[in-house]
């Protein structure tokens, strides 16, 4: 069954690929949605795909790529949006 997770991720998450790096990892697991930079300095991911898929991105998201220092990953189960693939977005469209 398909889930849709909103993600806010803090830290030290920009400027280390973390956004690159979630990518590459939700196209492994054919996790769909997209990940965004924050203006407060976190990332943020709507994610939709199924259980595995989403605890194996959630573990990516509190490691982080190499040179990132995750301090909170806060996860909060939204509605489905049948997004088509994985999109790193530049920033929000205000």
């Amino acid at each position: 069954m398909k889930r849709h997770f909103n993600i806010q991720v803090s830290g030290k998450v920009q400027g280390v690929y973390f956004r690159a790096t979630c990518k590459a990892v939700a196209d492994q697991l054919g996790v769909k949605g997209f990940v965004v930079n924050q203006p407060d300095g976190g990332v943020y991911i709507e994610a939709e795909g199924d259980d595995f898929a989403l605890e194996s991105l959630l573990e990516f998201c509190e490691e982080g790529p190499e040179h990132a220092i995750v301090e909170a990953v806060d996860v909060q189960e939204g509605e489905l949006k049948s997004f088509r693939n994985f999109e790193v977005i530049k920033r929000i469209q205000a």
